[in-house]
């Protein structure tokens, strides 16, 4: 009796072959829940979790393994080998700092589980030629170009830099330093900072003194807070202060409205483009959240929804790779294609965007 009950099992599953469900693919999330990087990674975990349930909507499940490195690429390193040697997990959304990016993509090849980085900026990541490593952002010399597009009009003269000592601030202001001097513009002053200092007027003092025009910001959020405070203590009144993203492009950064004002920031998004679906993705967001979603929320939101997406149907790494590598999209951060231009491999061609915030609100202000 058991062959034959056997045997009607096989055959129904011959004939009904959707009544057998594939199990979820296995996927990581590698994010900074805790440490200096909390308050944005809060952003992408929120992003990435509204992913989540709109595939569900569309019955497409997960088995999401979360990693939280605290911003320590060591720990990002070590997160990444348990997830696709243990775990199991066919792709990695991830991580959100360039240092711990910058780290963990030097191993994907090595494993061969794509790694697809949500908002990690340093060029390097994707410019050593990593066929497993795909980053849907812009990287650090389009932030750069942008806001100089951006003021370009006005004319200026002279820029100071003001920036952490960390891969995204180094790596940011190279690329701002070669796009200002095609600009014309002098250096007046260049102060680099460790995160986390109580003081940085000493720094900002020099600046002050030399008198620029244009004051290119790079900072994460806590430290973009205290800067921009003692910068208006102190008195500095450049004609710009250019925020390069991150701290500058935060709900927290913009509330604070005796310091944030006038402020400009590139960004990777904005819920006023025409991009399908941004507007009611910042809509939701704020329902859920209770604030404005960062365009670090909606990074991570299209990372794991093209992840997903395309996890679901390849089932293995590899194929998973060669998927992402040949696929394209449109969703709320526009057309996504991993092309290999220039000196970047697997690299999206994203535009970026430049907001400034007003009365405690942040605006798009370029393109027009």
């Amino acid at each position: 009796m058991k062959k034959i009950f056997l045997s009607l099992v096989a055959a129904a599953m011959l004939v009904f072959p959707a009544l057998v469900q594939a199990a979820p693919v296995k996927i990581g999330f590698i994010n900074s829940i805790t440490g200096k990087e909390a308050q944005i990674g809060e952003n992408l975990t929120n992003g990435a979790l509204m992913a989540l349930e709109d595939l569900r909507a569309k019955h497409i499940e997960v088995e999401l393994i979360k990693e939280d490195d605290g911003g320590d690429p060591k720990n990002a390193l070590a997160a990444y080998e348990k997830l696709v040697t243990r775990d199991g997990v066919i792709g990695v959304v991830g991580p959100y700092t360039s240092g711990c990016a910058n780290v963990v993509a030097s191993r994907a090849d090595q494993y061969k589980v794509p790694l697809l980085v949500p908002a990690a900026a340093k060029e390097e990541i994707t410019m050593k030629g990593y066929k497993f490593v795909f980053r849907l952002n812009a990287p650090a010399n389009v932030y750069s170009k942008v806001l100089m597009d951006a003021v370009k009009l006005f004319k200026p003269k002279t820029i100071a830099y003001v920036y952490a000592a960390t891969d995204f601030g180094v790596s940011t202001v190279k690329t701002a330093q070669e796009n200002a001097l095609k600009m014309g513009l002098k250096e007046v002053a260049n102060e680099k900072y460790q995160q986390g200092q109580p003081d940085y007027r000493p720094s900002l003092s020099k600046v002050k003194a030399a008198n620029p025009d244009l004051v290119f910001l790079v900072s994460y959020d806590a430290d973009a807070i205290l800067l921009m405070r003692q910068a208006r203590e102190i008195g500095l009144t450049p004609k710009a202060f250019l925020g390069a993203g991150a701290g500058y492009t935060t709900a927290q950064f913009a509330q604070q409205t005796d310091i944030s004002n006038l402020v400009v920031s590139a960004t990777q998004w904005t819920d006023d483009v025409n991009w399908p679906g941004a507007a009611n993705f910042g809509l939701r967001y704020k329902t859920k959240f209770a604030k404005d979603p960062s365009y670090h929320a909606a990074c991570a939101y299209e990372a794991m929804r093209i992840m997903v997406e395309t996890a679901s149907k390849a089932r293995s790494a590899v194929k998973l790779r060669s998927a992402l590598k040949t696929g394209s999209w449109n969703g709320i951060l526009g057309p996504v294609k991993f092309e290999d231009y220039g000196s970047f491999t697997n690299q999206n061609n994203h535009s970026m965007l430049v907001q400034q915030i007003q009365n405690g609100k942040y605006e798009t202000v370029y393109p027009a």
